[in-house]
């Protein structure tokens, strides 16, 4: 058969071009440096992975704990955890650009102290705070402008400690979460044992308090996640019963909860206890407990802090979801960091990132589609400075810019 020159001089350059290379960015927020980190997750087929700092921005008031990245606008809301009841923490909004260097757009110091974690609701037109040492929860009217008011604050009381007074002695709202529907914002209280529920009122975003869940008492509920079928059978826009499960992570006792949630024609949802789940081979040792917990397609992830089950670095456990929405244990692995406060799955879910809060480094970790196996680390970077226990030192969050 005939080449000519060209097509083989044509062949000759397209066999020997570069592998392509691929990169994605992630923002960090730390304790400790008062700033946001962005990185740079880089992939080639001939180099593998690469993770470093490409630029970072003191921001985020005293202590930075957590950041939500709305990708719509491209805009980073990050929340302070400074101050209490008495002394104001922060809220700030900022821009990223295409390569991830961020800009401040504004800052409000008129927040209940003490903010934890928040979300967008509202089809992105508000934005829910938790505020742990604060006791109360807060809303604010996006874009944000600079030291605006809050929407709303409502404020929690305890009549008397809960079942663990050290860490039970006023409320501890710990996250705010948007159900599947987007009418209901749910806040786990880590000190007062309730899944306190809030109606969202579409035309304006105000919140109105439904009753609240009785969590198991001294279970301490911190973060859940909710899961549903995509396709699931919509009945006058609401997700049906049988398809909606919320899974709650007790810090207190170390266990996941899972609650098949009911959407009545009129009023606020229920709840219904389904299964109670140790997410680890036995008991957890002795001064370990649970922390994140995320969710990807039948599969439940949690993060296990200061169990150093893997030559010091602490665990991520696995669980299968089963048809009927009861969890079932799969596996630990590694961390590969030291208490991972906070981890975060990709849209592909093919990479996990770690963020370990004392160790204060980001481990991707990758993760099968098929199983939902976690597998190695294949990149892994030190942000900042590393903290000590029982401080708000180190690594606080992670979120992917996707």
């Amino acid at each position: 058969m005939f080449y000519s020159p060209l097509l083989s001089l044509t062949l000759g350059l397209y066999v020997s071009l570069p592998a392509t290379a691929t990169t994605i960015t992630l923002y960090a927020t730390h304790y400790s440096t008062s700033r946001i980190h962005t990185l740079s997750l880089t992939h080639s087929s001939s180099a593998g992975y690469s993770l470093s700092e490409t630029s970072s921005l003191d921001t985020c008031g005293t202590y930075p704990s957590w950041v939500t990245f709305d990708a719509a606008t491209r805009t980073l809301y990050c929340s302070d955890e400074y101050g209490d009841g008495k002394v104001n923490g922060s809220l700030t909004a900022l821009r990223a650009d295409g390569e991830g260097v961020l800009t401040e757009l504004a800052v409000t110091g008129k927040v209940p102290g003490g903010g934890v974690h928040n979300v967008l609701f509202g089809e992105g037109g508000f934005l829910a705070v938790a505020h742990y040492a604060g006791s109360a929860l807060s809303t604010y009217a996006l874009p944000l402008q600079e030291n605006a008011d809050s929407l709303q604050v409502f404020e929690f009381e305890l009549s008397t400690p809960g079942t663990n007074p050290d860490r039970q002695e006023a409320p501890h709202p710990h996250q705010t979460i948007l159900d599947p529907t987007g009418k209901f914002v749910l806040v786990p209280d880590l000190g007062a044992d309730l899944i306190r529920v809030f109606a969202v009122d579409e035309s304006n975003g105000g919140l109105s308090a439904c009753p609240s869940f009785n969590y198991t008492l001294g279970g301490g509920p911190r973060h859940g996640v909710f899961w549903t079928e995509e396709n699931a059978l919509k009945i006058r826009g609401r997700v049906s019963s049988a398809q909606t499960i919320l899974y709650v992570v007790g810090e207190l006792n170390n266990e996941v909860e899972a609650f098949a949630i009911s959407y009545p024609a009129k009023g606020c949802l229920a709840f219904r206890q389904i299964d109670t789940e140790v997410p680890y081979p036995e008991d957890l040792p002795e001064g370990a407990s649970l922390g994140e917990i995320r969710l990807a397609d039948n599969n439940v992830y949690v993060s296990v802090r200061m169990d150093a089950a893997f030559d010091g670095d602490d665990s991520l456990a696995h669980l299968r979801r089963n048809r009927n929405g009861t969890l079932a244990f799969e596996e630990t692995t590694s961390s590969y960091g030291v208490l991972p406060r906070t981890f975060a799955i990709n849209k592909a879910g093919d990479l996990v990132a770690v963020g370990n809060q004392l160790s204060s480094n980001v481990a991707i970790v990758t993760r099968d589609p098929a199983t939902g196996a976690l597998g190695e680390v294949v990149a892994d970077l030190q942000v900042g400075v590393p903290g000590e226990p029982n401080t708000l030192e180190g690594l606080s969050s992670i979120v992917w810019d996707e």
